[in-house]
């Protein structure tokens, strides 16, 4: 399949990678010049400017960090508007479900999916990366293959947004683990056992979750939370706000959330 890429960075440039093993033509936005040269020698097509990877493209995947960058790309620039009829926009990027649906409804002409994932680079490379998709059922259909290059499984979740709704409560629970899990340390330290081997024994335990394999691989919440902490961070806010634009709030969950991403006053 031909296909356009914005945004290959620590997790786009091996999903890159996997799109050009499995044979898909790769048309990618390269930055600089130390990217370019990189993608070029992998075989991708590379192109300096965003509207570009859309040439031509059956497909197009937005994987940056932020939704103000999704936006950005998608609703900013000249992409939407040189993609070609019946093309499907793939978006990676957590985020507010609302701009799926705003980038819908400014490109009638194409199918918009959004797509987050679960999982980090080494996922992608072992082709075991999660999706939440949520979309038409026919364009879901239509980039499996594309999709399954790097993914596996591939969840299809409900409508457009849906997919963001799922990752959301998925991170917001994941932090809510990661909270559980610092107040655990504090309660093993009053009852004297030390951190590492309580993470080690508890990871066979029926306590045992990703955070925890997460955790107890660093040897330390502290150190977990850390690496974890800007992603995670950016998308509890954007679970905090969705939640309450509809309604709803995160109760239990964000006050294990506390421990780790701290509501703002």
């Amino acid at each position: 399949m031909r296909l356009g890429f914005v945004g290959a960075g620590r997790m786009g440039r091996p999903m890159v990678t996997r799109l050009l093993a499995a044979g898909h033509q790769a048309r990618v936005l390269g930055r600089s010049a130390a990217v370019r040269e990189a993608l070029a020698a992998e075989g991708a097509d590379v192109v300096g400017e965003t509207g570009s990877v859309a040439d031509g493209a059956d497909a197009v995947v937005v994987c940056v960090f932020s939704d103000e960058q999704v936006r950005e790309v998608c609703l900013g620039g000249a992409l939407l508007d040189r993609m070609l009829p019946g093309s499907v926009l793939v978006v990676h990027t957590t985020g507010s479900p609302s701009t799926a649906g705003e980038i819908a409804a400014r490109a009638a002409h194409i199918s918009v999916l959004d797509a987050p994932v679960s999982g980090g680079p080494h996922d992608i490379a072992a082709g075991r990366l999660t999706l939440f998709v949520g979309g038409a059922e026919d364009a879901v259909a239509r980039v499996r293959p594309v999709l399954g290059s790097y993914a596996d499984p591939v969840l299809h979740v409900g409508a457009l947004g849906a997919g963001q709704r799922v990752k959301l409560i998925n991170n917001a629970l994941f932090a809510a683990h990661i909270g559980l899990l610092t107040e655990a340390v504090r309660v093993a330290g009053q009852l004297g056992v030390a951190e590492e081997p309580l993470l080690g024994a508890l990871s066979h335990g029926s306590a045992a979750s990703r955070a925890l394999a997460g955790a107890a691989a660093r040897r330390s919440v502290a150190a977990f939370t850390e690496n974890v902490r800007d992603f995670l961070g950016k998308d509890v806010a954007v679970a905090r706000t969705v939640a309450a634009e509809l309604g709803g709030d995160l109760r239990a969950i964000d006050t294990a959330i506390d421990a780790i991403a701290p509501r703002r006053p």
